[in-house]
């Protein structure tokens, strides 16, 4: 059953961000009243298609207890993924914990590229250009918006 196991033992503030166009970092916080002992694994499915995947690279609390996941070579596709973290322990069962995530919606997109200004003492003003950042999942240079502050008039 889904909710097996002892209440509170599932883990907390499950959070991931896709960054650098092909890594994702998922981290979480132990269940309030999981045993000390308690470890956690992280699967994920990127698309029904795909197979399920354990975390290879776990992150490590002082206590040695995974608390978070790198994950290389991530696509972005157009489902949502599907994250699952299990638990053990010798002192009881631990409930799981699910979501299932758009992965374009946690992509922290890197800085524009080859940005460049020509500035001119005339009534022109500046030029300012630049190419779209890279990213995984985005082919339309026209799916960006951006925002130019400009420090020094």
């Amino acid at each position: 059953p889904v909710f097996a196991g002892m209440n509170g033992s599932a883990i907390e503030n499950f959070s991931c961000v896709v960054y650098n166009i092909f890594l994702m970092n998922c981290t979480w916080q132990a269940g309030r009243q999981a045993p000390a002992d308690t470890q956690y694994f992280l699967y994920w499915q990127n698309s029904r298609d795909e197979e399920e995947m354990e975390c290879e690279l776990y992150i490590k609390d002082e206590n040695s207890r995974n608390m978070g996941c790198v994950f290389q070579n991530v696509s972005i596709g157009t489902e949502k993924a599907y994250f699952l973290v299990n638990g053990s322990s010798k002192d009881s069962l631990i409930q799981i914990y699910d979501e299932y995530i758009d992965l374009y919606k946690i992509e922290i997109l890197t800085a524009p590229l080859n940005v460049t200004a020509h500035c001119t003492r005339d009534s022109a003003g500046c030029i300012i250009t630049w190419h779209p950042p890279l990213t995984s999942h985005v082919r339309k240079a026209k799916c960006f918006q951006y925002e130019i502050s400009i420090q020094n008039k």
